[in-house]
């Protein structure tokens, strides 16, 4: 097992923390093979979760008329990562992200102003253009490891 495996088969264990079946994402930030902050998908400290009360369901029409469904009860596991460190006085600058899910394009901003500079998914998301895009133009590296599109039921 190389570090990337070993780091996405952590971030695996971190997402059974996540309080939201639409989204069982886990992160592991590291840097010189030293973890500094993880976060799964779940709603802000003290509020209540979907596990427990359910979801609140946005449907977001996208500019090619795709049509899709998001649960805005929860945060994002990168967000919850990034936001953890911050709290506890952590920097991120050079460090890796790993995701079990490619980012969407807010995550993909918070990593760009955090200072992290890889991005490692196990699969995609959605495919999302936009991320790639955002990776790019800020010369974050992003890694990809399975050639495969992850897509929920009900988008």
């Amino acid at each position: 097992m190389d570090w990337d495996e070993y780091f996405i088969a952590i971030a695996k264990a971190v997402r059974e923390r996540a309080t939201c079946d639409r989204g069982r994402n886990g992160v592991v930030i590291v840097r010189d093979k030293h973890i500094l902050s993880t976060g799964y998908v779940g709603s802000p400290s003290g509020m209540p979760h979907c596990d427990e009360v359910g979801h609140i369901i946005k449907t977001v029409t996208h500019e090619d008329g795709k049509i899709s469904k998001h649960c805005l009860r929860t945060t994002h596991a990168e967000i919850n990562a990034v936001t953890q460190a911050a709290r506890f006085g952590i920097g991120l600058e050079g460090s890796t992200l790993y995701c079990l899910l490619e980012p969407c394009s807010t995550c993909a901003k918070a990593i760009i102003n955090s200072g992290i500079v890889r991005v490692v998914s196990e699969k995609s998301y959605h495919g999302l253009k936009e991320t790639k895009e955002l990776f790019d133009k800020a010369d974050v590296k992003w890694t990809v490891l399975k050639d495969e599109v992850l897509m929920y039921e009900d988008m």
